[in-house]
């Protein structure tokens, strides 16, 4: 994920001579700078340095020591696409209240994917137009108003390309079931699953309205529709996101059990 916001503020017109890219691992440094043309640094060269802004593209587990080797930043604005971690925590291991968590998916990688973002209410419009900026690159931007949110929307677009990879894997077999070759059902399945989505785009009405349309009665797509509903597609892809929004939930109050009370007094809020 660091390597497509690395990519993406580029091409929104960011030299990369301005961009500087903390990172711990040698070979990866060099082929950071080999790749993008940016300046990496150590940990250790890090170390209370000055930024404007600072991305914290760190798993969640490795983020409290990623934060204590390199220094608090406290003037800069802080990023974070850790999952999981609530704003009391980030807030109290970054000693700032200029915090954005956000929650990209992987289609980001190439420029069509959607980020959620959650400012905490102490960050400014500036703080939040440049977290934005940073992100648009990347697709779509949508803004939320709490850390449930934020859990909410991983349940969605987070996880969400695994869901539609998912439907493709069934989608390719029945093709292939029905004699095609695998080249012919990748095609025939990506196809149809693009155009289908660009009709969506190109159009208001409502999914369901467009379902209908393709939907001659008694026809061969009722026929396929009728599995689809005697199977209760629609319902269990609906209880697939409530699954793993609560799973969302369950990792984040297990980030508040296991981090001292002590270290979330006066974070709050």
């Amino acid at each position: 994920m660091a390597s497509a916001l690395i990519a993406g503020a580029i091409r929104a017109g960011t030299p990369p001579s301005e961009l500087f890219v903390i990172e711990r691992i040698e070979e990866q440094r060099t082929f950071l700078e080999k790749e993008f043309k940016v300046r990496c640094i150590s940990t250790e060269s890090a170390a209370n340095a000055a930024f404007d802004v600072v991305i914290w593209a760190v798993k969640p587990q490795h983020m409290k020591e990623a934060i204590e080797q390199i220094g608090a930043l406290k003037d800069a604005l802080h990023i974070s696409i850790a999952a999981g971690l609530p704003r009391s925590i980030l807030k109290e291991w970054l000693g700032s209240d200029r915090v954005v968590r956000t929650m990209p998916n992987s289609s980001s990688t190439i420029g069509a994917g959607v980020t959620g973002l959650f400012a905490h209410p102490e960050a400014s419009e500036a703080d939040r137009a440049t977290a934005e900026r940073l992100f648009a690159p990347t697709g779509a931007v949508v803004w939320v108003n709490s850390d449930q949110q934020i859990d909410a929307i991983t349940a969605i677009s987070g996880s969400g390309p695994a869901y539609v990879f998912h439907f493709l894997e069934g989608f390719q077999r029945g093709a292939l079931e029905l004699g095609f070759s695998a080249e012919q059902a990748r095609t025939l399945v990506l196809q149809t699953l693009q155009g289908a989505v660009s009709q969506a785009l190109a159009s208001d009405d409502e999914f369901s309205t467009l379902r209908k349309r393709v939907t001659s009665e008694r026809g061969t797509t009722a026929a396929a529709i009728d599995v689809f509903d005697a199977k209760s597609s629609q319902a269990t892809t609906s209880a697939a996101v409530h699954a793993a929004f609560h799973r969302a939930q369950e990792i984040a109050a297990e980030w508040v059990k296991t981090t001292p009370q002590r270290h979330l007094k006066g974070a709050q809020g």
